[in-house]
């Protein structure tokens, strides 16, 4: 690659000695301010803490639903855009490198800190809630609770976990690996504004908030994939060993397991953590990929296969074809419909919004070497389709089970009351035998697996961020924010449950998605000023 394609560096100066070695002082310390004044605010006044977030949350929804809406379709476009130009066929790196990791691997982490314990905890849940209530329902299309209704509720679960969910990966994944790998800067957020705001302002207070926003949207982002993950994991438990009252009354968690279990997951994640990217995450990410796999599996085997087949190709169609539409489709926040979008589609494209400078973060380092095309069509287009998979063989199974009469209004229910229990719920509907107990456990171990990659990936991000970019080896700071994470995930689950964590989540993902927009100015504005003589580059690479 021609050396005029190199940017001045941005200085991000780090500590050579102390405690703090190897990461940026003003972006480390402010960052763990915030989290500790969060966590002390919410252990010491939880019902203030809880109604603050509430208040904020809706001051932000009543402004700012049509922003998440139009934001998330802008990212789709940018990376459809570079995917089909010419400017596909740059790569993230020197145009003669070569991708690190095989395609099994990297679409193994990929999926596995995108989307893993997201997708297990609403794969049965969502579809099964929109099966009684959608756009489609309320306007009269189909009646609610009927077989018709079947396909528009898998079609709106597409909507939130399809393009538009990996666009907003792929958006922050595209820049920085961009400005890091092809144009020498540091791997880090500042970097990916540096044709907007130049060295100047970037190597100062402005880099410096920059990457602060990063942080603190990642470390909640993270802590509401884990307080999901945590909460089906005891429901989990619960079901497995009956009498042992993990659950109160009402089926929500008891507080005990959820600390002591939380306290495990974070343990082991942290251990993992601190053997790094090669080892660890990547072993754990291809384990419960095969996992994943495997209970996949045990639907397509045992579930209404046919049926859900079937549903795969009419959805996607129908989530195809009303792609367009319902990509820039809003309502009023106080109608039904607008609760319904608050609920689902908001609450989504905030909590991946948030959880972008992680992933964004962690597939730039894992997709060095790769063309532009084949990153989008790799980490927008093929793990898409895996969730479309994975949800009519997981979710349109069991709305098969309610419309047959099989389940009798059961998997509705616990939807209704519980959904983090609704998986294994299901589960004991098929009709597995003796394998039931090793499906459970296996499908558990599943969920500690995706529990630890997207926890100890979070660490590993959170410390590249206050490094500038650099991965320390320092395993120190690995493991105060593994216990940092523990203390948020611990405090907002004790102060408010899991709608705490996503209340706090939401008004984090506000700011960066603005920062998002800009970062993808900036990468097009970069690629398009790339000379026009550069070499072609050649696509193949080894498997």
């Amino acid at each position: 690659m021609s050396s005029d394609l190199h940017e001045s560096s941005i200085n991000i100066t780090c500590q050579k000695t102390g405690l703090y070695r190897g990461l940026n002082i003003p972006v480390t310390l402010i960052s763990k301010l915030i989290i500790t004044l969060l966590v002390v605010f919410a252990v010491a006044l939880p019902d203030r803490a809880v109604a603050l977030l509430t208040t904020i949350n809706q001051t932000m929804l009543e402004h700012f639903n049509l922003y998440y809406v139009y934001a998330v379709a802008f990212y789709l476009v940018f990376c459809t855009v570079l995917c089909v130009s010419p400017l596909g066929r740059k790569r993230l790196g020197r145009d003669d490198e070569v991708p690190e990791f095989s395609r099994f691997a990297w679409f193994s982490m990929m999926f596995g800190a995108g989307m893993g314990i997201g997708l297990l905890f609403y794969s049965i849940g969502e579809p099964v809630s929109h099966f009684n209530f959608n756009p489609d329902i309320a306007a009269g299309k189909v009646q609610a609770g009927s077989e018709q209704a079947i396909e528009s509720a898998v079609s709106y679960t597409f909507l939130h976990w399809g393009l538009h969910a990996w666009a907003i990966y792929a958006s922050v994944a595209l820049a920085l690996g961009y400005f890091a790998y092809r144009r020498g800067l540091p791997l880090t957020i500042r970097s990916t504004l540096m044709p907007i705001f130049g060295k100047r302002l970037l190597d100062g207070p402005l880099g410096h908030a920059v990457d602060i926003i990063a942080v603190v949207a990642t470390t909640l982002g993270v802590a509401t994939t884990m307080g999901a993950g945590v909460s089906q994991l005891v429901a989990g438990l619960d079901f497995v060993m009956p009498g042992t009252e993990l659950l109160d009354s009402a089926g929500i968690p008891r507080p005990w397991p959820l600390i002591l279990t939380l306290v495990v997951i974070m343990g082991l994640s942290t251990l993992s953590a601190v053997t790094g990217v090669k080892r660890g995450v990547n072993w754990l990410s291809q384990f419960n990929m095969l996992l994943s796999f495997a209970l996949l599996a045990v639907f397509i085997w045992f579930g209404s296969r046919l049926f859900a087949s079937e549903l795969l190709a009419s959805a996607t169609w129908d989530y195809l074809r009303t792609l367009p539409e319902r990509s820039f489709q809003t309502w009023p926040v106080t109608s039904a419909l607008g609760q319904w979008q608050v609920d689902w589609t908001i609450l989504q494209r905030a909590w991946f919004i948030a959880f972008a400078p992680f992933v964004g973060l962690f597939l730039a380092r894992i997709s060095r070497g790769r063309t532009i095309r084949e990153f989008v069509l790799g980490a927008v287009v093929a793990p898409s389709l895996m969730c479309f998979v994975w949800i009519c063989y997981m979710g349109g199974s069991s709305l098969h089970m309610e419309t047959s009469g099989l389940a009798q209004g059961t998997i509705l229910a616990t939807v209704r009351d519980h959904i983090a229990t609704v998986l294994f719920v299901t589960l004991d509907y098929l009709d597995t035998g003796a394998l039931i107990h090793v499906i459970v456990g296996g499908t558990l171990i599943l969920i500690i697996t995706y529990l630890v990659t997207s926890a100890d990936s979070g660490v590993l991000v959170l410390n590249a961020i206050m490094a500038g970019g650099e991965e320390t080896n320092e395993r120190r700071h690995r493991i105060i924010w593994g216990a940092l994470l523990t203390l948020v995930v611990g405090s907002l689950l004790l102060a408010g449950g899991l709608a705490a964590i996503q209340k706090a989540m939401l008004i984090a993902s506000l700011p960066f998605s603005l920062l998002m927009i800009l970062m993808c100015i900036a990468t097009f504005m970069s690629l398009w000023r790339e000379p026009s003589d550069l070499p072609a580059v050649n696509e193949a690479e080894p498997t």
